[in-house]
Formats: structure tokens, sequence, C-alpha cells
């Protein structure tokens, strides 16, 4: 098929304006429609990215063609004969992983956000070319992206601006580019070249311990899907991979793609020339980056049935969303600690926090993953004050979930089988040829996820899977960490006087949540109330904590707060956290099943 033909500049980056041209060939003699997704890949939220499109024109043989607008993100050419070209202008102004960004320091999009799709030719082979902003201050930007270069007159040159080439639109706009002024290093990694990118001011940067690091965490990774050769999964599709980060003050997030991913983390998470600690800040963009470049098996290649193909115009839904995020999030912070970035102790302290945040939210009394998972679209990714009680994270409770079904089949098979195994039976039949020429391309569904469990383990294992998967009851996670020589026991109470998540606003205090059955709901605060005195001294915005700090479990304050303007008092009655914590730590002694699941 004749290349769809798209050009994409920077026009006026301090208005956050690109300005994209789609040339169509051979466009649909009874009118040739266009539409833009209405969501990205990864990020379960209808996003309206076409409500960015300020202006749209188009042309053939020099003359304007009418268009019509069919829908909110559908256009509709009248007939003509091709070459047929559409013009039009994004203006970039979210600093997100999910859509585009553009500013006199750098710019950024998502194909989602960006390319339209050509109705009707969605399989036809796309060529891209990426401009350069005009003027002598973007004579020193370049381009990262995992996207190939074309060949021939126009093609790009590694980091440059020029012509690349995706075989279809889903390859298209599954390649985010980053452009502008970065640092930039690169290593090797399963016969690929992998190529780290940061935008933004970070002084000192230690590139060499990041690179470092982060060759352990993708030859964990392969050699747990591919244990024989340890190759990268998207060689099918690109020689390289790219893990594009956007640096900011406070920031955090991630979002996969087929060979690349778009993050952004805090400035103080980054390591430092000189400075060899390990800080939690740094342990966590390392388990960021674990989850993101884990996506590259799952979830891109190994997807749900109801994703074969994507269907960006509306939700699209499945219960499955705690295999794809929740065991993703389970083998990112498990990765750490199996390539020997973070100490067994360290990784213990992870799943306690994970474990203890699901305890937290009696939403998990109400909502099982599998619904969470479905309902992602309209609870999960549009949470309100009330979401600590009404709903369950599929990532958080998706991991200790994929927890217990590891340790289970450890235990019942002393240690011949494993989720490992059960991952890479879903690589094999499921993912491993997945864009493969002429593949005939399979989602997964609950019922092959129940088989294969059952294959690969030896064991039946349907039953304890929907329990853990589509109830609410609590996880048997105690004796199954005792059997690993992992201890577990009541941390001590916290003193969380309030039970209310809050936020300063300047020199104001407002509640954001209230928990259930908190001292704070039983006071009748509500979220949205400013706080502003306690016991009659006013509370300044970042002093709360002091102030009740110095009192005790059973005493009882008066709270003056203004709710739509209305003055109110509550008298609350301090206590200690009602919710169970608990600490794990390894019990003494070298255990067989431990040392194998935590240094496979």
């Amino acid at each position: 098929m004749t290349p769809i033909r798209y050009t994409i500049e920077p026009s006026h980056p301090e208005a956050h304006l690109f300005t994209v041209t789609l040339t169509v060939a051979e466009p649909d003699p009874a009118g040739q429609r266009f539409a833009l997704p209405a969501w990205i890949p990864g990020s379960y939220m209808i996003r309206e990215f076409a409500r960015h499109i300020v202006s749209i024109r188009a042309a053939a043989d020099g003359k304007a063609v009418r268009l019509r607008k069919l829908d909110k993100h559908t256009w509709e050419a009248a007939r003509c004969s091709g070459p047929l070209t559409l013009t039009y202008e994004i203006y970039a102004w979210d600093l997100s992983v999910r859509a585009s960004h553009l500013d006199a320091t750098h710019g950024f999009f998502n194909g989602t956000s960006v390319f339209l799709c050509v109705e009707g030719q969605e399989h036809a082979p796309c060529r891209i070319d990426i401009r350069r902003p005009y003027g002598t201050r973007y004579r020193s930007w370049r381009v990262a992206t995992a996207l190939r270069e074309a060949t021939g007159r126009g093609g790009a040159k590694r980091y440059g601006f020029g012509v690349y080439e995706a075989r279809d639109y889903d390859e298209l706009i599954d390649h985010p580019v980053e452009m502008g002024e970065f640092a930039l290093a690169s290593f090797e990694a399963g016969g690929a070249q992998h190529d780290v990118v940061f935008t933004g001011v970070v002084p000192n940067l230690d590139l060499e311990r990041i690179c470092r690091d982060l060759r352990q965490v993708c030859q964990t990774q392969m050699r747990l899907f591919d244990p024989r050769h340890g190759k990268a999964p998207f060689l099918d599709m690109s020689q390289r991979y790219v893990f594009m980060t956007m640096v900011t003050t406070d920031g955090y997030g991630g979002l996969e793609h087929r060979a690349s991913t778009a993050l952004i983390c805090a400035r103080g998470d980054l390591p430092v020339i000189g400075k060899p600690e390990t800080t939690d800040g740094y342990r966590t963009f390392l388990g960021l980056c674990s989850h993101e470049y884990f996506h590259t098996w799952n979830v891109k290649r190994i997807k749900p049935a109801a994703f074969v193909p994507y269907a960006l115009a509306a939700e699209t839904y499945t219960p499955l969303l705690w295999l794809f995020e929740g065991f993703t999030s389970y083998y990112d912070d498990l990765t750490l600690v199996r390539s020997g970035l973070i100490t067994p102790e360290q990784y213990l302290g992870l799943l306690a926090k994970t474990w203890n945040g699901v305890l937290r939210g009696s939403g998990r009394r109400r909502q099982s993953v599998a619904e969470s998972s479905f309902d992602a679209w309209t609870k999960y990714y549009r949470q309100d004050e009330n979401a600590p009680n009404a709903i369950v994270s599929y990532y958080a409770k998706g991991a200790l979930v994929a927890l217990v079904l590891d340790l289970t089949i450890r235990s019942k098979t002393a240690g011949k089988r494993s989720l490992d195994d059960v991952m890479r039976a879903l690589w094999t039949r499921y993912g491993q040829d997945f864009y493969a020429p002429q593949a005939q391309q399979r989602g997964v569904t609950l019922d092959d996820v129940l088989a294969l469990f059952d294959e690969i383990s030896g064991l039946s294992l349907g039953r304890l899977i929907r329990s853990l998967t589509e109830g609410t009851g609590e996880l048997p996670l105690m004796p199954l960490l005792k059997t690993f020589g992992v201890k577990s026991a009541d941390a001590p109470a916290a003193f969380a006087p309030l039970g209310a998540k809050v936020s300063a606003e300047g020199p104001l205090l407002r509640v954001r949540q209230v928990l259930d059955g908190s001292p704070a709901q039983r006071a009748g605060l509500a979220a949205d109330d400013i706080l502003v005195a306690l016991d009659g001294l006013r509370i300044a915005g970042d002093q709360l904590d002091r102030m009740l700090a110095r009192y005790r479990p059973g005493d009882l304050v008066e709270i003056h707060y203004f709710r739509r303007d209305v003055l109110g008092v509550a008298e609350v009655l301090l206590r200690p956290d009602h919710n169970t914590a608990y600490r794990l730590a390894l019990a003494p002694g070298r255990h067989a099943l431990r040392q194998h699941w935590l240094g496979a």
C-alpha cells in the first residue's frame, strides 16, 4: 500500500502549537474519514485528544476540500481525487506521559494525541517527517524515539530530525517522541541498544550509574522470560529501547510502549556523581523503570483479548488488569532484589508498604480486583474524595495476588514450579510472535489464564484465583510468608489522630479524604472542609502534625473549620490508627525456597 505521509513541526513553541500535515495518496472516493483516538493504551481514561485541535483544513490539487465534522473526533473530507492533504494545529500543553507538550525548552508527543488515523487505511505503512523548530535557538535540539529511521531521501539520522517510518498506524502511535536538548547515554542488553534520555536541568547526573543499574534490571527480566538466550523482546520491531524521562521538581509517572517508555521523575530522586548511596527516591525511580520495562512483555505483547486490536474511539473493558498491571507491579520490585540492586530486607520493606497500603483502605472490602479492572475507566482513573472507602487498586492488590499465587505454586511443588513459569508460558504462547509478519494475533481471556495456571503448575488453582480476584476477603499472606522464612508481625500502631488526608493551600489546610471509621469521620469532618483552629489556636498550613503531636490517644480536641464559608466546630476523639499494619523480616538461617524466590 502507498504510505500515509505525516509531517509534524513545532511551528510555534512559544504558543505551544505543533503543526501536522497528513497526506493520503488514494483517499476513499466516497469521502475519506479521519479520526483521532479518544484514549491512549496503558492509561484507561477517555481523554478526548481531539479537543486540542485548534484548526484543521483539507486540500487536493491546490484547492480547498470541504471537511465535515461527524462527532467529537471524526472528520470526513468531501469526495475528491488524491492526493488529499490535511493540515491542522495541535495545542500541546499537557506535561504528562499521556499526551503532548511543547515550549521553547523541549517538545514531546504521543502519536495518539497528534496523528489522525486514516479510516480504512489503518494497515498502510506510515512515513513521518519530524521537523526542527525554526530559529537559531533550536539548532542544538535532537530527537529521541524508538521509531525506525527511514531509508532513502530525507531519512533521519540517529537522534536527528528527518523522516522516520512505521509499518502501520498502530505502530506509529506506539512510539513517543522527545525533542530538545537532553542528556543521553546508552548501554547494551539482550542484543539491543538501550538509550536513557533525560530532559530538564539535573546537575551532576550520574548517567554511568543509571546505565549500569538499568542494564541489571533489563537483563534480569530478559532471563526470566528467555532463560536460554536472554534476548530483548522488541527485536522484531526495533533494535533499541529508549527510556525517555522528563525531570521536574516532584513529578512521578510512566507509560509503556513497544520499544520505549515515557517517564516523569523528581529531580531529587536521581543519583549524583560522587554520591554512591542509594536513596529511597532512586529506588523509586528504578522501580518505575522496572515496571515499565516489564510491560514490554506483559501488556504490549501479552495482551487481554479485549485489546486485540485496540479500539481507541471508546472505552474498552477487561476484568484482567490485575494480571497486566498487578503482576507487573509484583515483578517491578522483585526484579530489583533479584538483580542485586536492593537487599532482601529492603524488598520486604517495600512489600510491607504495599500490603499495608491495601489494608488501609476499606474499599478492598467493597470491590474486587476484577471489578476494579473493569471499572478503571470510571473509578480508578477518576478517583474522588471517597476513593479509599470505595475502591481497591488493581496495581497494589493485584501485586499481592501475584505474590499469593507465586508462593502457593512454589510451596505446593517444592520449588519445582513458580509464577515465573506461568509468565514464560504466557510469553511463548501469546506474546513472543505477536508482531511477527502474518502472525495470528491472539489476546488472553480469563479462561486461558485459569487453564494455563493449572497446566504449568500441575495444580488445580482455578477456585483460588477466582477467590483472590473476584472476592473481597483478606489475602492469606501470613502463613505463606512464614513458609518462605519471612516473619510477619503487627507494626506498632501509628498515632493517626484524624484519619484524614489533608493538604496545604498556602496558609489554608483543606481536607481531601476522610477514611471510614476514622476520628475525623466520627466527628463529622468532610472533604473540602478548611481547618482553621485546634483548641482555639490557629492552624497554619504546615503545622497540623506538630500541633497534634502534643496530644495523646484518648484526648478530646475541638477543631473549628469552614464548610462552604460557614464556620463549624467538631469535637474529635483522638486515637491510634485503627487499621492493621504489618512488618516483615527475614527469619534466621538459610532457606532454600526463599532463596529461589528472591534470588532466582
